[in-house]
């Protein structure tokens, strides 16, 4: 990088520089940390000099800024490319962090790993319980980042299979502030909009003794209808079409229970043909078989 070019030249005139002595001038030596290494340097003590050194320390910061730049270029990519497990690595090493951009894409990771076929049960709990605390910090980092709300909301909706029914339903209204929120800050992000969908399906399917057991518990227990659930998704798909394919496979499934035969074989079919990229792909492309197999039985 240019910025990268610039910070060398300026190492390598310094280094001559200090050379030349200048008998009445006071040495001083100032350790000047860059991204990947200490250097020691000499620096006269003179207005060139001193320009130079706070050139200098300008460069190691820009470049430690490339540097978490080009980690979150690498993540970005790594996720596009479903590679799950090496993504989490990467991630796992800026845990501590305190930006939201590491912190939520850390959550997001640490949750695509649970749902690996691979992972065993204890595993994918701890792995959980571990994406919705790194969703937390990232939110509390930073409250305007609609990629912090949307993964608090979904990380808070997996906890909440691990602790009971009432524990989930009474989550269920942070979740759905949180979603409504996510789009707020960011209308175009098509996620956000699906798992609001996906909120009103679970709430529109919810079991008949699980209405009972909330209207025992909440004054008001959340409702929502399949038609609620149909909306989101298509907008979703009109936001960034062909974006997910979960997605598709909720759309075919809504149609289902609406049913729409012509909407579900429609969108069940794209489901299906969605290329396989990660293990949910996986997951969509067989249930997506065994429903287009019942809608035509």
């Amino acid at each position: 990088m240019a910025s990268a070019s610039l910070f060398q030249a300026f190492r390598r005139f310094v280094s001559r520089n200090v050379k030349i002595r200048w008998m009445n001038e006071r040495i001083w030596t100032d350790r000047i940390r860059t991204s990947n290494r200490t250097a020691s340097l000499l620096v006269a003590v003179t207005p060139l000099s001193f320009l130079i050194y706070e050139r200098i320390t300008h460069f190691a910061s820009v470049r430690a800024l490339e540097s978490a730049e080009e980690v979150l270029e690498q993540a970005d990519y790594l996720y596009s490319c479903g590679e799950t497990q090496k993504l989490h690595q990467l991630l796992l090493k800026h845990k501590d962090s305190d930006e939201a951009e590491f912190l939520w894409r850390l959550a997001r990771a640490s949750r695509d790993l649970a749902l690996l076929s691979s992972i065993s049960a204890e595993e994918k709990k701890r792995l959980i319980y571990e994406a919705f605390e790194y969703a937390r910090r990232a939110l509390e980092k930073n409250e305007s980042s609609f990629a912090a709300h949307k993964w608090f909301a979904i990380c808070l909706s997996d906890v909440g299979d691990h602790e009971g029914i009432k524990v989930k339903i009474g989550n269920s209204y942070i979740i759905r502030h949180h979603l409504e929120r996510a789009i707020e800050l960011n209308p175009k992000d098509a996620t956000s909009i699906h798992i609001l969908g996906y909120w009103c399906f679970a709430f529109a399917e919810l079991p008949w003794y699980q209405r009972k057991v909330a209207a025992v518990i909440f004054a008001s227990p959340p409702t929502a209808t399949y038609e609620e659930a149909l909306a989101f998704f298509l907008k979703a798909e009109e936001v960034d079409p062909n974006f997910y394919s979960m997605n598709l496979l909720m759309l075919g499934k809504t149609y289902m229970m609406l049913k729409d035969v012509q909407g579900a074989a429609l969108w069940l079919t794209k489901a299906r043909d969605y290329p396989a990229v990660t293990e949910e792909d996986k997951q969509v492309h067989k249930e997506a078989l065994e429903l287009l197999k019942k809608l035509n039985g």
